[in-house]
């Protein structure tokens, strides 16, 4: 069996997977935003494919789905990395050094903000607000959330964790 038979036959289970998931509802009108969450999580980002599968197993146009996906800033069409880092941006954590925390992880990572490590470890993508303005500056990698980080210590340690 090829690496590309091996892929196929991964992708095939994560669609199929999807389509349980969309079967098992009771009623797919107004669950274009769950099913995305759900495209979301089994696929980790929600390419022009995936919106269209959903499209045809939600009897809606996928014009929609991509209205949908473009509109929410938690649903992404590129691939992630494996951690997915996001910075709040959001006026609380911005006037508490979020700019200065964000130019750290630039740094130390080599990319930019919507983009990802060459090796698939790490993307990096600031958010607007998370509800967390007490914590501010705020920092999420995963669902995990590192609050009042403020130096590039914090920063070396936060990225020290992940690693493998």
């Amino acid at each position: 069996m090829s690496c590309t038979t091996c892929k196929n036959e991964v992708v095939d289970k994560m669609y199929q997977e999807l389509s349980d998931y969309i079967d098992s509802l009771p009623d797919k009108k107004g669950m274009l935003i769950a099913v995305l969450h759900k495209a979301q999580e089994i696929f980790g980002y929600l390419p022009r494919e995936v919106q269209v599968f959903v499209g045809r197993k939600l009897d809606i146009p996928v014009s929609q789905v991509y209205g949908v996906v473009s509109f929410y800033s938690f649903f992404t069409m590129e691939p992630k990395g494996k951690y997915p880092i996001a910075i709040c941006l959001g006026t609380a954590c911005y006037v508490r050094g979020a700019d200065k925390i964000t130019d750290y992880f630039k740094t130390e990572l080599g990319i930019e903000l919507g983009e990802t490590t060459e090796d698939g470890k790490f993307s990096l993508d600031g958010l607007r607000c998370v509800g967390a303005c007490g914590l501010a500056p705020v920092v999420l990698v995963g669902e995990k959330v590192y609050g009042r980080i403020t130096t590039l210590d914090q920063v070396r340690e936060i990225l020290a964790e992940y690693e493998d």
